[in-house]
């Protein structure tokens, strides 16, 4: 199994758009994409899911890109999760347990009250950092 990166993707692109919306006026994909190291597609496709949540718009035309329309202090990661991941961060079986086992029977109920209880506390710690905050927290990495 390996780890979901949608929303480390996510992070990377508005932080970097946070950063360069300092001497551009808009961001491509190609652009974003180096910094990530990925495919300027993979880029479009997290920009078209954080566009649907409100975050950024793109720009048409003569100098086309994309644009961050709200300010990094306003955008927490509990917003940018939401927008770029769907279910919950853990999932139970694709199909169910065997019933007549006792332990079959009753793991489900058992570990979604404790995957309940993770969720509620991973996004209240999403919550209280923002956009902003990463990207101080990145700047600062440079000074060590």
């Amino acid at each position: 199994m390996s780890a979901n990166s949608r929303l480390t993707i996510a992070v990377h692109v508005l932080t970097w758009m946070s950063l360069d919306r300092q001497q551009n006026d808009v961001a491509t994909s190609e652009r974003i994409a180096g910094s990530v190291n990925t495919n300027p597609v993979v880029i479009r496709r997290c920009l078209g899911d954080l566009r649907k949540a409100g975050l950024v718009q793109a720009k048409r035309g003569g100098g086309a890109g994309w644009l961050l329309i709200r300010e990094p202090e306003d955008i927490t990661l509990l917003t940018v999760y939401l927008a770029v991941e769907s279910g919950n961060m853990f999932g139970l079986h694709h199909s169910p347990p065997n019933d007549e086992c006792p332990i079959g029977f009753g793991i489900q109920p058992a570990l979604g009250r404790v995957y309940g209880t993770l969720e509620k506390q991973m996004q209240q710690e999403l919550a209280r950092t923002s956009i902003a905050d990463v990207l101080r927290d990145v700047l600062a990495q440079q000074d060590t």
